[in-house]
């Protein structure tokens, strides 16, 4: 599961944003260079990189960011603004808000710390909760819907596919069990059906329904559609030299913004053995990148372990095709 996306010191307390020093390295911010933080959180990086001299448009389509938001518009009035929207309309909002091009994009995936600890939710298994999962709460069905109604088949594939659960079958059976008893309601009630169904997991020190859970969020927010909509668009909006930032904490994430960057990349694409195919030469990247968290990090911050920063530079628009 992902990390603490978020916070620093006073209006963030306790929510610490994950390879925060990585981020502001690559960035390279100066006064009035324009970022958009696609996944604003509770604003941990949208104020270090306020702090730093940028101006930051926050986006976010969980509601319970706002209050953060609102902090941050009254301490830097006309430097930073949010809106409550998905950043699968990353192009759109840009524009929207006067901004043709951008100095750099962040993208944080996954669920922050503060969604996992507020049981109503629904994210977590280990407290009682609805079984929600939705981050956007306005709409979309909910976890409940999806196990509660998708035949044994599709489940199995959800959980395979999406969470990496190695005996999806085995617990999609379970499920479809249970529910033809009584319809699932609450976080531990699929909790405890997955830890029965696979009691073998508990000695490896993790919570068997780990990857069933992070599977079924993955599809209620519909992440993977998502993040390969606004990684396009993100490329497009940045200046000449713009930075792209993605952090990611699960591999199927990480695996997805690897091959995404590295088929954009001048480096790759321009030798003879791949030659240029892309219908937009001046959407070239350069630079790919990789960053884990350090020791001292993941000390202060354990679960910053899975994290994994990939940033990629916007390239000069005069590259030939």
């Amino acid at each position: 599961m992902p990390v603490s996306k978020e916070g620093s010191e006073g209006e963030f307390r306790g929510h610490v944003p994950v390879l925060l020093r990585e981020v502001l390295a690559v960035a390279h911010v100066r006064p009035g260079h324009r970022w958009v933080d696609g996944t604003f959180g509770r604003g941990g990086h949208s104020r270090a990189l306020l702090e730093a001299g940028a101006e930051v448009l926050g986006l976010d389509q969980d509601g319970d960011a706002a209050e953060a938001a609102r902090a941050l518009e009254a301490r830097w009035p006309g430097k930073f603004w949010w809106q409550q929207r998905n950043f699968r309309e990353l192009k759109t909002c840009t524009h929207e808000h006067g901004w043709e091009k951008v100095d750099g994009v962040l993208l944080d995936l996954g669920v922050s710390s503060p969604q996992l600890e507020t049981a109503a939710r629904g994210f977590s298994f280990q407290a009682e909760g609805p079984l929600d999962m939705r981050m956007d709460q306005r709409s979309g069905p909910t976890a409940a819907d999806l196990v509660n109604e998708l035949s044994e088949a599709e489940l199995t594939k959800l959980f395979y596919e999406q969470g990496g659960e190695r005996e999806a079958r085995r617990v999609a059976r379970a499920v479809v069990a249970r529910r033809s008893r009584a319809p699932f309601r609450t976080t531990l009630d699929l909790a405890v059906v997955v830890a029965e169904t696979l009691p073998h997991r508990r000695a490896r020190g993790v919570h068997p329904a780990t990857q069933v859970f992070q599977a079924l969020r993955i599809a209620v927010n519909r992440e993977e559609e998502v993040l390969m909509s606004a990684l396009p668009q993100a490329v497009q909006i940045l200046e000449t030299g713009g930075v792209l930032a993605v952090i990611s904490f699960h591999s199927g994430e990480d695996r997805a913004v690897k091959q995404f960057l590295r088929e954009r990349a001048a480096e790759w694409l321009e030798t003879p053995a791949h030659p240029n195919t892309l219908p937009n030469p001046r959407h070239y990247l350069r630079e790919v990148k990789r960053f884990l968290p350090s020791e001292e990090e993941i000390e202060k911050n354990p679960r910053a372990r899975s994290a994994r920063l990939r940033v990629a530079i916007r390239n000069e628009e005069t590259i030939a095709s």
